[in-house]
This record gives C-alpha cells, sequence and structure tokens, in this order.
C-alpha cells in the first residue's frame, strides 16, 4: 500500500492525537513525536519497496520459466515476495 506524505501525517498526527489523549503517551512535543512516527512509518514503506524491486528483478531473470510453469506474473510475485520477505526477516 502506498501512502502519500500527506496521509503519512495525518496518521502521525492521530495516533500522537489519540495517545496522548487516551493518557498512553506523554510527550514534551507533539511536532517532535509526529515526526519521529512519519519517519519510522516512511522507512517501513520503503523496506517493501526495496523488496519489491527486489522480486521484480528476479522475475525478469526468470521470465521464461514462468512462462513454462503456466503460473501468472501476480501470482509468482506474490509467492516470492512471501519467500523473500520470510528469509530476510521482513514483516508485511
Amino acid at each position: 500500500m502506498r501512502l502519500t506524505s500527506d496521509e503519512i501525517e495525518f496518521l502521525s498526527r492521530k495516533i500522537v492525537k489519540t495517545l496522548v489523549a487516551e493518557g498512553k503517551l506523554e510527550v514534551d512535543s507533539q511536532p517532535r513525536v509526529m515526526g519521529d512516527i512519519m519517519k519510522v512509518i516512511t522507512d517501513e514503506m520503503s523496506v517493501e519497496d526495496r523488496l519489491n524491486e527486489e522480486v521484480r528483478a528476479v522475475l525478469m531473470q526468470h521470465a521464461a520459466e514462468m512462462e513454462r510453469s503456466n503460473m501468472s506474473y501476480t501470482d509468482m510475485f506474490k509467492m516470492l515476495k512471501k519467500k523473500m520477505a520470510k528469509e530476510k526477516g521482513i514483516i508485511l
């Protein structure tokens, strides 16, 4: 799932405001905490983006085999992505 920077900012603000309002989080600077959360979300999304690129590269190398196996690109992509994520310890 791809999020825009505005959506990430909205989610970060919502997370901080909700946790502060429920008394589960005390912060000295909401904007700083929001910025930290935005960075974490952005970093995590970039991990998945890099994994997607790796999967695409592997599939390009094995295009002929995929045609012979009668498996769709989408199915092969999902299967390989899940396998590579597990090998790399990435939680999707």
